[in-house]
């Protein structure tokens, strides 16, 4: 079972970018879905999630109305649409599973981790 994060990259203050989360290995349509952020020294810390059907979705304070996740469980992805893009949000941004079905903010929650990907945004 693997979850493979991917789309991060350099980008500038105010921009955009998209990141993916490819699972293989089994299905995920009834699990819960989530992303969390590592910056530099920092502990990781909750970016958002979304419910197995895509129906909820929720936000850290910090990227509410900046970010949206989606998923699309036909393809087994979940997506993080990310706009205005700040130097705060460089991190290594991970995508994960959780046990069950609802959205949930807590990494312990969370079973199936992917290997992460580099958000840089410089100002």
């Amino acid at each position: 079972v693997q979850l493979q994060a991917s789309g991060g990259g350099s980008v500038q203050a105010g921009g955009s970018l998209r990141l993916s989360c490819a699972a293989s290995g089994r299905t995920f349509w009834n699990n819960g879905m989530g992303w969390f952020r590592q910056a530099p020294g920092l502990e990781r810390e909750f970016v958002g999630a979304i419910s197995w059907r895509g129906d909820y979705t929720n936000y850290a304070d910090s990227v509410k109305g900046r970010f949206t996740i989606s998923r699309d469980n036909a393809k087994n992805m979940m997506y993080l649409h990310m706009s205005d893009l700040k130097p705060e949000d460089t991190a290594v941004y991970f995508c994960a599973a959780a046990r069950g079905a609802r959205m949930t903010a807590r990494s312990s929650d969370y079973n199936y981790w992917g290997q992460g990907t580099l958000v840089t945004v410089s100002s």
